[in-house]
């Protein structure tokens, strides 16, 4: 049996070329300057040879390892998934190797992590926070670029993408509103939480727009769960006899006050519309109707992160809280 045959190496890649081993490596990673024609010739040569440049090797000649790191709090991975799965797509595309990390909410485990990954020469980082609420920096300390996901930090020099809370909260009013609906309450969660904080923001400035009062005269701010969506329809229904929509802060909510709404004889959506947000699917499409409710497109985040990742990695940085779309999605509990 013949002897397995060797992958082809650099100096092969030169001599096949009629080139120095130098002048191949600057051709074939795109440094200094070299004629089209010796370009054209080594690149010729290297398919010929099937040639794969060793990894490690390119990474000591042009300083990047073309890794990068992906570091997460969202231990229960219900938001930082999405982003994660986008960023590692645009990573993907452009030949990236992930390193992936979870600190789980826990600072001490951080720290851990970026030290690991910064011994793995990562040449910039990710860093994916559990909800939108403000994290601390760790950008000032490190030699390598970093973009936040969805939770931003608290440093306005850092590049940070979120959704934007407001925005779709308000797409949910004017849904309803269009659909002739005039009595709308809104049922959050903690009002610690910057996501409810805006949710209830976009609410409240589609109302003033439409020029209608909210139902029941407040927000209702709970937390995130179908049994305080359970106790905010009795609350909604006393407070309202008339109320006819609900804009809800999680699709959790929703459900709860659907189903709730539903034991008090209220039909959804035909005597209440229901909104829910974050389109959980495990939720927003088994609920009975199924919701309409708000999407975070956080795929499409987190692949604009790794993006702008990207663009820092070549001094483009762009600096500030960057609020990206979201999206309504219809279904049968308001139509």
């Amino acid at each position: 049996m013949a002897p397995p045959q060797r992958p082809a190496t650099i100096t092969d890649v030169a001599a096949l070329a009629g080139v120095s081993i130098a002048t191949a490596s600057k051709a074939l990673n795109g440094r200094g300057q070299v004629r089209a024609e010796t370009r054209r010739r080594v690149f010729q040569a290297a398919e010929e040879l099937s040639f794969q440049p060793n990894a490690l090797a390119r990474s000591l000649l042009t300083g990047s390892t073309r890794t990068m790191g992906l570091l997460t709090s969202d231990s229960v991975g219900r938001f930082g998934i999405p982003v994660l799965l986008g960023a590692e797509d645009a990573f993907g595309a452009g030949e990236m190797a992930v390193l992936l990390c979870d600190a789980r909410g826990d600072a001490i485990r951080e720290q851990h992590h970026i030290r690991t990954l910064l011994t793995r020469r990562v040449d910039g980082l990710i860093v994916v926070g559990e909800s939108t609420d403000p994290r601390p920096s760790i950008s000032r300390d490190l030699p390598v670029p970093v973009v936040y996901a969805y939770a931003p930090s608290d440093d306005p020099d850092d590049v940070s993408f979120v959704p934007d809370d407001v925005d779709g909260a308000a797409q949910a009013v004017r849904h309803l509103v269009t659909l002739g609906r005039r009595r709308i309450a809104h049922v959050t969660g903690p009002q610690h939480y910057q996501a409810a904080q805006d949710r209830a923001a976009g609410v409240t400035l589609a109302l003033e727009e439409a020029g209608l009062p909210m139902s029941g005269g407040q927000v209702l701010y709970g937390v995130w769960s179908q049994r305080w969506g359970r106790q905010a329809a009795e609350v909604i229904l006393r407070a309202d006899p008339e109320v006819d929509a609900v804009v809800c802060g999680s699709d959790q909510i929703a459900a709860g006050l659907v189903e709730a709404a539903r034991e008090r004889g209220r039909r959804v959506p035909e005597d209440l519309a229901v909104v829910g947000y974050d389109n959980w699917e495990v939720l927003s499409t088994e609920t009975r109707p199924p919701l309409t409710t708000v999407d975070m497109n956080l795929e499409v985040l987190g692949r604009t992160a790794a993006q702008h990742l990207f663009a820092a990695l070549g001094g483009r940085a762009t600096p500030g809280v960057h609020r990206l779309p979201c999206r309504l999605v219809i279904r049968e509990s308001t139509v």
